[in-house]
């Protein structure tokens, strides 16, 4: 194969990162032009790459156009990767959806301004909260399954405008992957309130960052060795690790404590503790298709790979596996609680404050909350059948004849589709097959008519509009009835209900009521950063905290609860 340029954003981060040293290993094949924001930390992570031969690195940021043209200028593909990610996402919400959408904006405008844009190959990194709250039964989901955006979930918001940027760019040959949560071994310090923003029932198909890294690298190496033609290319796909990554996140807080060295969540959390809805965790019964074409899966067992993860940690974090694990925990949950006790973040918050939005967010109501059992032994664990073949029963209906070819599929396909999810086409024709060429649609909530490919609405199931104003994107980042009802099948068949509650709420906290400066403080950054007891005693109180230590250590030893 003639040696390819490939121009990636996000390097620095997790995913690019591992991305770029998968490339690494491959000189002869792939040029690397790297975008990276300049500062002492990047400087120094970087250093020992600078030398590489086939690495260049354009210092820059994602908000500036001329650093992202640079990029693009000579490349061959593009894979956008970066981006401001949760849980930062959740406390600046605005600089989220510009550096997120703003991004997407310019790397578009950057390819279409090249003298050969349709040789130009972008790949696009999206993410599976798009499809919002999947709870069981609905926890088996597809790409073509309804965009329902989790309410004050802004990364999301900002992400699916910025999907919808690309597909209907205008660029040739585009692909959409919907990231999945990606394990790696930083993850084992994420200490902050959004941990409790999951459903202990919940599921996650995960994703390792190795697994990401070699997705991205056999992309190229696949296309340029001919084995991705058009049936792969204009589609969307969800990333996974698989069958053996698929588990309840009771499942997933067992192996991280475990591999830790710590007793289990009933010794250090309570069930009531965790959200019971408004989450987007799902398996993916489409997950293979992305294997088949770029077989990036180690297929490492989960267990393995969580042992791997703790042989990458700092020392500090391997102190709990020799000492005993009840002192552990005793230590360690009055921590956690309170990070969950955290103002305007944290479930604890919201119970003790009576906040009714995220209430009703993410329990229904305060009454609703008050039905979860306080004991885990009063508290049922779902086990989950993770086969493919499972997923079969699960699948929800798109509304039209996907046992068609794409080549087939005409404006009556259109028309099907748009009345199954309650909207209209008002096209009466299309070329047969052809899936980027904008039809006219209906709103069936707001009667709103707008344009969008059938790609973005049948196979991506999305239509996100955003609007201007002297030239900046303004604070109300609007996700239109349009947006929501048409391209959308409901799950639960609440459309109006959930349009509102959605609508409002991304209303409410794009303008910044919703919100506390305090999150941009010190007080997140000494609250949150540090794991377990002992490391809390250190930084925080520490002399009202040793003595507390002392009397559980000694309430335990004439117990003998060890």
């Amino acid at each position: 194969m003639a040696k390819k340029t490939v121009f990636i954003t996000g390097g620095t981060g997790n995913m690019g990162w591992a991305a770029v040293q998968e490339m690494l290993k491959h000189p002869n094949e792939i040029n690397i032009k790297m975008l990276a924001r300049k500062s002492p930390k990047n400087e120094e992570k970087l250093k020992d790459l600078m030398a590489k031969p086939n690495l260049k690195i354009v210092w820059g940021d994602l908000n500036d156009y001329d650093s992202i043209l640079e990029g693009v200028t000579g490349a061959d593909y593009v894979l956008h990767v970066g981006g401001m990610v949760s849980p930062t996402a959740d406390w600046k919400p605005y600089k989220t959806q510009k550096t997120n959408i703003g991004a997407a904006q310019s790397i578009c405008k950057a390819v279409l301004a090249q003298p050969n844009p349709d040789d130009i190959k972008v790949c696009y990194i999206g993410t599976v909260a798009e499809t919002g709250d999947r709870n069981y039964p609905i926890h088996w989901g597809r790409c073509g399954d309804p965009i329902k955006i989790s309410i004050y979930d802004h990364y999301a918001i900002s992400k699916t405008v910025a999907e919808r940027t690309f597909v209907e760019s205008g660029i040739k040959n585009w692909v959409v992957m919907r990231q999945s949560g990606i394990l790696y071994p930083n993850i084992l310090k994420n200490m902050d309130p959004i941990m409790f923003h999951v459903p202990i029932n919940g599921v996650l198909e995960w994703c390792t960052v190795e697994d990401s890294g070699r997705l991205m690298c056999n992309l190229v190496l696949e296309d340029e060795a001919g084995n991705l033609g058009s049936d792969f290319w204009n589609h969307f796909y969800n990333i996974g690790s698989g069958k053996e990554y698929r588990i309840s996140n009771y499942e997933f807080e067992c192996l991280l404590l475990g591999t830790l060295g710590l007793a289990g969540p009933e010794k250090l959390f309570e069930p009531n503790w965790f959200i019971t809805k408004n989450f987007h965790g799902q398996f993916y019964a489409d997950g293979d298709k992305l294997e088949n074409y770029l077989h990036f899966r180690e297929n490492l067992p989960i267990q393995d790979y969580f042992n791997r993860l703790a042989d990458h940690v700092e020392f500090y974090f391997k102190i709990p596996r020799y000492l005993p694990k009840n002192l552990v925990a005793a230590c360690a949950k009055p921590f956690m609680k309170k990070i969950a006790s955290t103002p305007d973040f944290g479930t604890l918050d919201w119970v003790k404050t009576n906040n009714p939005e995220r209430m009703s967010s993410y329990y229904g109501s305060l009454e609703e909350y008050n039905k979860i059992p306080s004991k885990w032994e009063d508290f049922e664990i779902i086990h989950f059948d993770k086969d493919n073949s499972a997923a079969e029963q699960f699948k929800l209906d798109h509304g039209y004849d996907e046992s068609k070819p794409e080549s087939e599929l005409d404006i009556e396909d259109m028309k099907q589709a748009a009345k199954f999810r309650g909207g209209e086409c008002l096209s009466e024709t299309m070329v047969k097959g052809d899936m980027a060429t904008k039809l006219k649609w209906k709103c069936g909530t707001c009667g709103a008519e707008f344009e969008a490919s059938p790609a973005l609405i049948l196979l991506g199931a999305l239509n996100v509009t955003f609007r201007k104003k002297n030239g900046t994107m303004t604070k109300l980042l609007k996700l239109t009835h349009s947006s929501l009802k048409f391209g959308i099948q409901t799950i639960q068949k609440k459309n109006i209900m959930f349009i509102s509650l959605m609508t409002f709420s991304i209303l409410t906290a794009l303008s910044g009521t919703t919100l506390s400066t305090k999150h941009n403080n010190l007080y997140i950054k000494i609250n949150h950063r540090f794991f377990g007891g002992l490391f809390f005693i250190l930084q925080l109180k520490l002399k009202k905290l040793l003595l507390y230590f002392l009397r559980e250590l000694y309430r335990m030893l004439i117990l003998r609860n060890w």
